[in-house]
């Protein structure tokens, strides 16, 4: 059976035994079964009742691990969820094989139409930013606001440091690139991760570094590692070529959520000139900008990039929001 052609049983049922997924302190992880497919979803438990709902989204080879520091830095303020989008983290592939941007949002959106709690603010970052901005355009019923840090939004002149990512998405290039890498260990590979996401590798400390080599070893354990990785990265590719009402940049235009953008100034993956295209398409947007920051300033400076959230929220009236004290905008320019 070939790659493209939809399994006879789910995806779920035939996953290979590999060593499990790191659950940090305070955290728990849950499989979702869905129509077309199955996620792994990471959550904290509610500091209290009745605190409002939030999703996060990860990137390109990224899991919900991206969001665990973010999301403590946040309890108490949202009851928060991140999901691992198909094929990725500890969900299995989707039973379609569908790794388009459309189709992580099919995946997101019928994740929330489940789970029946409202709109929520809604976090994205690289693919899962353009992935959250593709959910906030077409069922903004589902989207309070919208936090974007990084998102994959089109580019005409992407960074030269961009382009490997982007020709995995090329038919054959992953299959070459494993063969060319077979002798790399998972140090090397995450140390190549770890220099092109972060705007200052220094600061992973070494058993933050620890935790991502044994997760990629996990990973490549996994048959469909590449495969969701390539076809994930040609949906990103497909999406920038997609124009009409069905572009990217024409459905930021139509985002109604409060939108807070957040972008790095040593990004090597989405060029900071991108932040004011964004800041002019997002018609109700806060811009953040952090200089020292690279492609995940999530993980990097979760207190900042929390800091603003409540600061969104304040600014929107949101539950949960605390008054502006400049500490996010003293971190950006």
């Amino acid at each position: 059976m070939s790659s493209t052609e939809s399994p006879s049983v789910p995806a779920a049922s035939v996953l290979p035994r590999v060593a499990p997924v790191r659950v940090g302190e305070g955290e728990r992880l849950r499989s979702v079964g869905l129509p077309g497919v199955t996620l792994s979803v990471r959550s904290r438990p509610p500091a209290r009742e009745g605190l409002p709902a939030a999703l996060f989204v990860h990137g390109l080879g990224g899991s919900s691990q991206n969001w665990s520091s973010l999301m403590a830095e946040l309890d108490g303020v949202v009851d928060g969820e991140a999901v691992d989008l198909p094929g990725f983290g500890d969900s299995p592939p989707p039973d379609d094989g569908n790794y388009s941007v459309t189709g992580h949002a099919r995946a997101v959106i019928r994740f929330l139409d489940a789970r029946e709690r409202g709109p929520v603010h809604l976090f994205g970052n690289s693919l899962g930013g353009a992935v959250a901005t593709r959910v906030a355009a077409v069922r903004p019923d589902l989207v309070r606001t919208l936090t974007l840090i990084s998102p994959a939004l089109p580019e005409l002149r992407i960074q030269r440091t961009a382009v490997p990512t982007g020709l995995l998405g090329v038919p054959g290039i992953a299959a070459l690139f494993t063969r060319l890498t077979r002798e790399w260990t998972a140090e090397q590979r995450v140390r190549g991760v770890l220099g092109l996401c972060y705007g200052d590798p220094g600061q992973v400390t070494p058993e933050a570094f620890r935790h991502a080599v044994d997760e990629l070893e996990r990973r490549l354990q996994l048959p469909y590692f590449w495969d969701a990785m390539a076809r994930s990265a040609r949906g990103i590719v497909d999406a920038y070529t997609l124009g009409g009402q069905h572009g990217l940049w024409r459905q930021a235009e139509r985002v109604l959520a409060p939108t807070l953008l957040i972008y790095g100034g040593r990004d090597q993956l989405v060029g900071f000139r991108m932040a004011r295209k964004a800041a002019r398409a997002f018609r109700d947007n806060r811009l953040l900008t952090l200089p020292e920051a690279g492609h995940v300033a999530m993980m990097e400076y979760p207190q900042v990039v929390a800091a603003a959230f409540r600061d969104l929220l304040a600014e929107t009236g949101e539950p949960g929001g605390a008054p502006d004290t400049g500490s996010a905008a003293d971190a950006g320019s």
